[in-house]
């Protein structure tokens, strides 16, 4: 399996950086170590609420506001449709505290908030052949949280597989139920995208820094790679 972003997306974005990874052997509960997951997720809550703390609101972040310009240039209203991490920096500084998912999830979402970057992780089992980031013809499929089945519009960014099934919609707002991380889950691709100007140094820190958690708690994560336009591909291991 390969996963990479199209041409024209690179084309468009150029800016743009990729963090990507998988880990292998998860479960519903850790493996290793005598750290809890709600124990390492703290200093990473604790930095993006000092963050926020300077910044007044996630809309501030330099991070969230690449985003932002980058929904708009997709004829996206950026109040309307928010990336990932920006959603989840919302609910934090409203509640003060994150959702109990999945442990895995938990951690990627505490690590997400503290870099205000989208990180996204998709069940490998659910995914046929290759995931390209790419624009929709209109012919995908997407499988809502709550069982519905969607047909993105022609042009909106989608994570699609090899058999047209659209894994995230509107590029990093809204991922699919089909691949989602549940229970039986035990391998994943975890991708991680920045658009701001430090965005190299800080995906790198993200996905290696992710990485290396991750391995306190299960059996085995793949060598992060930052891609590139000359190097735009994932080659996920079988």
């Amino acid at each position: 399996m390969r996963f990479q972003h199209s041409a024209d997306l690179w084309r468009d974005f150029p800016e743009l950086v990729p963090g990507v990874f998988t880990a292998h052997g998860i479960t519903a509960h850790h493996l290793t170590g005598d750290a809890s997951v709600s124990d390492r997720m703290v200093p990473y809550t604790e930095t993006a609420a000092k963050r926020l703390a300077a910044a007044g609101t996630e809309s501030e972040l330099p991070e969230i506001q690449a985003w932002r310009r980058a929904f708009a240039r997709m004829g996206l209203k950026p109040t309307q449709y928010r990336c990932a991490s920006e959603s989840l920096l919302r609910r934090f500084r409203k509640e003060g505290a994150l959702p109990c998912l999945h442990p895995l999830i938990d951690l990627c979402n505490a690590v997400s908030i503290a870099y205000a970057i989208p990180v996204a992780v998709f069940d490998l089992s659910r995914i046929s052949g290759d995931l390209e980031v790419r624009r929709a013809t209109g012919e995908e499929t997407y499988l809502t949280f709550s069982g519905e089945t969607e047909h993105p519009a022609p042009g909106e960014v989608v994570f699609a597989d090899s058999e047209g099934r659209a894994h995230a919609r509107r590029w990093t707002n809204r991922q699919s139920g089909l691949s989602a991380v549940r229970p039986d889950t035990t391998d994943v691709l975890i991708v991680a995208e920045a658009l701001h100007d430090t965005a190299r140094a800080d995906v790198e820190s993200l996905v290696s820094q992710l990485s290396a958690e991750l391995s306190v708690f299960w059996r085995a994560t793949s060598s992060p790679a930052v891609l590139t336009p000359s190097a735009p591909r994932f080659e996920v291991a079988s």
